[in-house]
């Protein structure tokens, strides 16, 4: 007899046909890549076609400054698409982060949905995950260490979820104590900690937090792309859980904007920050990366493609790639580096939020390449 899928599993079904077939994008909230404006050169000074994409990150080196963000895994029909993303990423040098690791800890015949991704792509960077929520009820080393070595991950990502938690049918809204998880897990694993929100943003207080807690790296998610309230909005809908499906709609566009979430945390912290959260092309990841970010992640727009097949993901990719490159020469940064000293205007919400915040936006215009 056929084993019936458990609850995780389930979960994660469920979130891959809603993030596929419904609306799951922030509503009236935006990155602050609207606000974000990059200083044209009308004399490069650079030759396009010798731009140097590479960058160096978590002990690794990347052909460009992205990884394709945590997705899924822990379903059955999840395999396949995994597959396809680590197939494109091992072929294009970059990397990718597998969706919570949780099912296959509890039920080890979904492994194989993880584990796909290291057979698949024996070379790249990936990045194992786990759940905050998960270390606050007892998870330790031991289940971190499970899920590193269930992908023999290059650095391991610990979720932060809150709002999804608080709005999820069976969320778990259990975060007490997971500062002082998140150290002991640092202290042990020999490579590094990203801690990761899902969408809601990082701001420079829990910043400072997670640094003395001994994280390598940050990724902001931030507010603007996918909603995971959202999400929860039509899972609730769906079994007629009227008081979720309400919470979902007042948090629909939750959290901070990606741009305010990323210059905080990197005015803030001395740690690798990863730049994600409504990421949807080339030019923003240029504006991230122009920003102080060390890397970028892209997720939604490889989902559909990846249900499709490696060639497609692989497609997607390039595209973002290349018009990352046609930015880099548009501004004349001949590297990811070089790009960190291009000049910056922020305008709008974004800059007023900084400022409100006791950051200074017109720093960024003061850049010269030659600094």
């Amino acid at each position: 007899m056929k084993e019936l899928p458990g609850p995780t599993e389930r979960r994660k079904t469920d979130h891959i046909h809603i993030c596929m077939e419904k609306n799951v994008q922030a509503r009236q909230a935006t990155t602050g890549f609207e606000d974000t404006f990059l200083v044209h050169k009308a004399l490069p000074e650079i030759d396009r076609d010798k731009i140097d994409l590479s960058t160096r990150i978590f002990n690794h080196t990347l052909s460009a400054p992205l990884i394709v963000e945590a997705m899924t895994g822990g379903a059955t029909e999840t395999t396949r698409i995994n597959a396809a993303i680590a197939e494109a990423v091992e072929e294009m040098g970059l990397g990718m982060g597998v969706g919570s690791q949780r099912a296959a800890i509890e039920n080890p015949k979904l492994i194989k949905t993880f584990a796909v991704a290291r057979k698949t792509a024996p070379t790249a960077f990936l990045m194992a995950n786990i759940g905050a929520p998960q270390l606050a009820k007892g998870y330790n080393i031991n289940q971190a260490g499970k899920a590193v070595e269930m992908i023999d991950a290059d650095a391991l990502a610990v979720h932060l979820n809150p709002l999804q938690e608080a709005i999820q049918p069976e969320g778990e809204a259990h975060y007490f104590g997971v500062l002082e998880k998140i150290k002991e897990v640092t202290e042990v694993l020999d490579i590094p900690v990203v801690a990761k929100e899902t969408g809601s943003g990082i701001a420079a207080e829990e910043a400072k937090m997670l640094e003395t807690a001994g994280v390598g790296g940050i990724d902001v998610a931030g507010t603007g792309g996918t909603s995971w309230a959202a999400v929860e909005y039509h899972r609730a809908k769906k079994i007629h859980d009227k008081f979720r499906e309400k919470l979902g709609e007042d948090f629909w566009d939750w959290g901070i904007p990606t741009v305010a979430s990323l210059i905080e945390v990197i005015q803030s912290v001395d740690v690798d920050v990863i730049a994600s959260g409504g990421v949807r092309s080339g030019i923003d990841i240029a504006k991230s990366l122009a920003l102080g970010a060390n890397l970028t992640g892209i997720a939604s727009p490889i989902l559909r493609p990846a249900a499709n097949g490696s060639s497609k993901v692989k497609k997607a990719l390039q595209f973002v790639v290349e018009e990352l490159r046609s930015t880099m020469f548009l501004v004349g940064a001949e590297s990811a580096q070089k790009l960190k000293q291009a000049p910056v205007v922020l305008s709008g919400k974004t800059a007023e939020w900084l400022r409100v915040r006791g950051f200074q936006p017109e720093q960024y215009a003061r850049r010269r390449k030659d600094d």
